[in-house]
């Protein structure tokens, strides 16, 4: 029970298939006490049903689009409400028009790019500045990258960009937020088969390739990464701050 009392929230779980509902099963195993978000109407009720599965009941179930400011510094008040405090914050948000995926990087709209950026790297920085007054001492926060921020990945696109731009905010944030005693890490997960990851053309082909270079043989699972973020959000990883954490069955570590 490594979580155990600790108060954790996840922004945000969009369906069961998604690497924050994973995340959250795996804190919720550990007895983490959970504030769960979603985007909108059309996702609420999927979350409500989602967190009837788990062990223990939410604290709270919050609408946050990030996209919307006043949004964000809503989820502040609401958090101070429902939980006082929070030990950990899971950042599990990632965006970019259809389009910006389709075409190729050189024909990315100016729009689409602000969007990607806004979405998938701001809203971190975003979040963190409005939760700072909420969390505990020795807090965590934890985010969700993918090995395209650093090597191209065909139609990944302006999402890799973004990626960049997310792990560079986490190295800031934890110098920023270090002397608080906040930490602040970022895993890297290989190709998960979610909703959201079929958006990305040729996704399958990407599957294929990754369980037959990567040293394991196989692709990595959602368990895996939700493991790998409660430990994160434990005190056993009370050292690392400003890290990327592979979790890809060791793709990453292979030249050819």
């Amino acid at each position: 029970m490594l979580l155990q009392d600790k108060r954790i929230a996840i922004f945000n779980i969009a369906n069961k298939r998604s690497i924050a509902w994973a995340i959250a099963k795996a804190m919720d195993a550990q007895g983490a006490k959970l504030i769960l978000g979603y985007q909108n109407e059309r996702t609420k009720a999927a979350v409500q049903g989602l967190a009837e599965e788990l062990t223990q009941p939410p604290l709270a179930i919050l609408p946050c689009d990030v996209s919307v400011p006043e949004q964000i510094e809503e989820v502040q008040d609401a958090i101070r409400e429902s939980a006082g405090t929070i030990h950990g914050l899971v950042h599990s948000l990632a965006f970019a028009p259809r389009e910006a995926l389709q075409n190729a990087y050189l024909f990315t709209e100016r729009e689409h790019f602000v969007t990607a950026l806004e979405v998938s790297a701001y809203s971190l920085v975003a979040l963190a500045r409005a939760l700072t007054p909420v969390f505990s001492d020795k807090a965590s926060i934890t985010t969700l990258t993918y090995y395209g921020s650093e090597k191209v990945m065909p139609s990944y696109n302006v999402m890799g960009v973004a990626k960049a731009a997310l792990e560079a905010s986490v190295r800031y944030l934890a110098h920023d937020l270090g002397p608080a005693g906040v930490r602040v890490n970022a895993i890297s997960a290989g190709p998960i088969n979610t909703v959201a990851a079929r958006g990305v053309s040729g996704f399958l082909d990407i599957l294929e390739v990754h369980a037959a270079k990567a040293p394991l043989k196989r692709t990595v699972e959602g368990r895996e990464v939700g493991d790998t973020a409660a430990f994160l959000a434990s005190d056993l990883s009370s050292g690392i701050t400003g890290e990327v954490i592979y979790v890809d069955t060791g793709y990453n570590i292979m030249g050819f």
